[in-house]
Formats: C-alpha cells, structure tokens, sequence
C-alpha cells in the first residue's frame, strides 16, 4: 500500500506546483483515509485498496492542480496544511 501512496504522491505534487512532496503526502493520506471512512460508513462493503487508489487518482486528475485551495475554506483541514516553513522539494 505505501507504494501506491508514494506514486499517487508524486502525480499529486507533479500536477500541483503549489505543493511541496511532503503537503502532497498529507493530502494524499487525508484523502485516502477519508474515503475508506466514508465509504464505510456509508455501509459499502470494502472493495479494497484498487478502489480506493483509482478515486484518488480521478480525483488528482480532476483537482489536482487546485486542490490547494480547499485547505482555506476548510478548518477540518487547514491546520494540517498550513505549514509555513515547508519547502517545495
């Protein structure tokens, strides 16, 4: 699993230039993990990580680029990336 976590990672701060690697990796975890929440919650039986690394690809593909935006106008997730000293590497 981490290894489909590095590559959607990488794709995340490859169509993001406003992401370090690192801010890249917290919402790549963020989103992955919400998903699976959600979709459990929801009742759906687990389809397992396939599943979970496609949405999170469309969802690159989609928002990528300004997914940056969404930490502003949303608390639950603007501390976690908010980090000022962070380096774009």
């Amino acid at each position: 699993m981490q290894q489909r976590i590095e590559q959607l990672v990488q794709e995340l701060a490859t169509k993001n230039e406003e992401l370090s690697v690192s801010k890249a990796r917290v919402w790549i975890e963020l989103l992955w993990s919400d998903f699976e929440s959600s979709y459990a919650k929801a009742g759906y039986d687990y389809k397992g990580s396939d599943v979970t690394e496609k949405v999170i690809r469309q969802w690159i593909n989609s928002y990528g680029d300004r997914i940056h935006e969404f930490a502003g106008n949303n608390p639950k997730y603007a501390h976690l990336l908010n980090i000022e000293d962070d380096l774009i590497q």
